[in-house]
This record gives structure tokens, sequence and C-alpha cells, in this order.
């Protein structure tokens, strides 16, 4: 089996317009969880009463978990598994509180095909419809390869010959 079968969209399989969407609803797991491999303890994400005397008065998801699910869009679905993260550029602009779904759409905006690279803008609205995040970044899609032909089976050279095993 070769890995050619799981790349996602090529450079020449992706147009300007192209979209994808991921929504998630972010639990109180997540944060932790999130707290937890980042080692990004800080109290205004994970101590309700610290949060409380915060401007956001409850504990907020880290901005960056709410990025990952730009991520999650760039390496799942649009281009795809195989696709490289070259750069980021986000403003966050409202806070995302335990409990809010966030739906996160990514854009291809411009393409450099020689180079292989693909520009997207991104976006993450909550449910009452508030902007949470905004951005732009670079990807290289995967490169699709052309399949290798199929070894060649040793034996008899003669056309149409079958190799046998000798008794």
């Amino acid at each position: 089996m070769t890995f050619q079968n799981i790349l996602g969209k090529g450079i020449d399989e992706i147009e300007v317009g192209d979209k994808a969407y991921f929504a998630k609803t972010i639990s109180e797991y997540d944060v932790y969880q999130f707290a937890s491999v980042t080692c990004d303890f800080n109290p205004a994400h994970i101590n309700e009463a610290y949060a409380a005397d915060t401007f956001f008065k409850h504990r907020i998801a880290h901005g960056m978990l709410t990025l990952s699910l730009v991520s999650n869009i760039l390496g799942t679905q649009f281009p795809g598994p195989g696709t490289i993260f070259v750069s980021q550029n986000v403003r966050f602009l409202a806070p995302v509180f335990i409990g809010d779904t966030i739906e996160m759409v990514v854009a291809a905006v411009e393409l450099d095909r020689a180079r292989n690279r693909m520009t997207f803008s991104c976006e993450g609205v909550n449910q009452n419809g508030v902007k949470v995040l905004e951005g732009d970044g670079v990807v290289m899609p995967p490169k699709k390869r052309k399949p290798k032909p199929p070894a060649e089976v040793p034996g008899d050279t003669r056309t149409g010959a079958a190799a046998v095993p000798a008794a």
C-alpha cells in the first residue's frame, strides 16, 4: 500500500475561493488537556475563582486552542493529509468560553503553483455569530508523486512465461 492514497489535495487541485469548515464545542476537558500538553496552566484558563476577578468574569479557552481548529482543517480536510504549515498571522477578537461552539472556516486566497504554496484566510465565529478569531497564513499542500511502476517478478524472461519454482 502506498501513502499516496491518503494525501490531501495537491496545489493543482485547489482553486482560489475553495473553503473548508470545522465546528467544535470547547469543553472543560479540552481546556485541561490543552493545558496539560502545553504546560500553560494560566489560571485564567483553569481556575474559576481567579477568572471571576478578571475582565472576562469566567475561564477562557487558550487562544492557541481556538487557533488549533485551523490546523485541524489544514491537516485533515483542506488541503488535507500531507500539508505542511509554513506561517500563520492571527488576531484574537473575542474570548472563547468553555461551552462555546466555534465554527472555523479556511479559504484559499492565493496560489503559488511554482513554489507549491497556498495562502489562506481563516475566521472563527461562536454560536452567537461573534467573530472570535481571524487571520491568514501559508501552507505547502502535499506533493502528488507519480506512482512507481510495479516491481518486476523474478523468473523466466520469456514473454508470457510465468516463474515456476524448482521442485
